[in-house]
């Protein structure tokens, strides 16, 4: 049982032999993570505490947070100088992805732990464009990560990822995911013409779109982020009923005509029962190429706004800066041609709440229950 101390009324341990792993638990079980909100005892998150004259601490998190790492060790070592007066801990920090649950009566699939869907209700705001940047900055932060466009019509991550080459296959009946930027990704755009349009009916587009999900040989992913195509429509709620998806991202501009069709798409996620892990609200502001002069001509404080009324977390704002747009057609997104940029640390901000919020959800425990087989013998 971990020794209690009163902190408020009781001064600094007297020497140094008084000092326990317990009691340094103890003390830092009571620290907030940032992300999550839960403190560091409920989410057992203190993996162990070693004390032999320096103390050695091992922290898990259960999402990704490689930029997060040093702010949390200095708290750490804030909270050890507070309590106890002493400084210069080992601290290691490290993340343990599992998966969690999707929507009822949907499997979870091999090889992918979570599967993240970044969906508009309507196109033009920018949705494949912060998918990849999503997917390019979980991997930033330590995830090994996928993504699937899921838009037949409108395939645009074989070019934003500057990836055009035709998927290899091993037993004529698989492809292998293409890697761009160390990401794996699958689009209908690998198979066909880039001017080539899918004239195609509904059931067509489901029927491709499962096959490039369950055909592809995916590797070992904690997170797959899936582009859906914009709308709300039947092809949306199709692919939502038989795609498993741990959580969804909504994409919106402050502007209200955006807004209105942003809270469509949540409404739809409610209905297939998929968690909302929150609202991206781009083109927040116009940054001028020229003289920096930053302006909100899509309005302002749309997406915080739709964030309050329904419940859900914003889990950031991004410009409308000439870099974004560049970066994408040219093949080369922002997280991975300027990773130090301060539009790349708000993307990686962003995967970041996303995870943490995905991590407080629901353990998947399919992978752990024996299939039952029937001998006829």
């Amino acid at each position: 049982m971990l020794r209690c101390l009163d902190y408020q009324s009781r001064s600094k341990l007297q020497t140094m032999s008084e000092l326990t792993p317990d009691i340094i638990e103890s003390s830092l079980g009571q620290i907030v993570d940032l992300y999550t909100g839960e403190d560091l005892a409920s989410s057992h998150a203190i993996k162990s505490v070693k004390h032999d004259g320096t103390p050695e601490i091992s922290i898990e998190l259960g999402y990704p947070a490689k930029g997060y790492h040093e702010k949390f060790k200095e708290i750490i070592n804030s909270k050890l100088q507070e309590d106890f007066d002493i400084s210069g801990a080992r601290i290691s920090i490290s993340s343990h992805i599992i998966a969690h649950s999707v929507q009822k009566g949907v499997q979870v699939l091999p090889n992918i732990k979570n599967t993240i869907a970044v969906a508009s209700g309507k196109g033009g705001v920018g949705k494949s464009t912060t998918a990849v940047n999503l997917a390019l900055a979980l991997q930033a932060e330590g995830a090994k990560v996928g993504i699937l466009d899921a838009d037949i019509y409108g395939p645009s991550q074989p070019r934003m990822l500057g990836c055009h080459g035709k998927p290899d296959t091993k037993d004529g009946k698989t492809v292998e995911p293409n890697i761009s930027y160390g990401l794996q990704s699958m689009s209908i755009g690998y198979l066909i013409e880039e001017d080539t349009p899918m004239i195609w009916r509904g059931p067509m587009v489901t029927s491709a779109l499962e096959q490039l999900l369950n055909d592809t040989n995916w590797v070992d992913l904690d997170y797959l982020v899936i582009d859906l195509p914009p709308g709300t429509g039947d092809i949306q709620l199709t692919l939502c009923q038989k795609i498993p998806v741990s959580g969804a991202i909504i994409v919106t501009t402050p502007q209200d005509i955006a807004l209105l069709d942003a809270k469509k798409a949540l409404k739809m996620f409610e209905k297939v029962e998929v968690s909302v892990l929150g609202i991206v609200e781009n083109m927040s502001t116009h940054i001028c190429s020229q003289c920096g002069h930053e302006e909100h001509i899509f309005g302002a404080g749309g997406g915080e706004q739709m964030a309050a009324q329904y419940g859900v977390d914003l889990l950031g704002s991004l410009p409308l800066d000439i870099s974004i747009r560049e970066g994408v057609d040219s093949g080369k997104p922002t997280v991975a041609l300027a990773p130090d940029s301060v539009i790349s640390l708000t993307y990686r901000e962003i995967a970041r709440k996303a995870a943490a919020k995905l991590a407080l959800q629901a353990k998947d425990y399919s992978h752990v229950f024996p299939k039952i087989v029937v001998d006829k013998n």
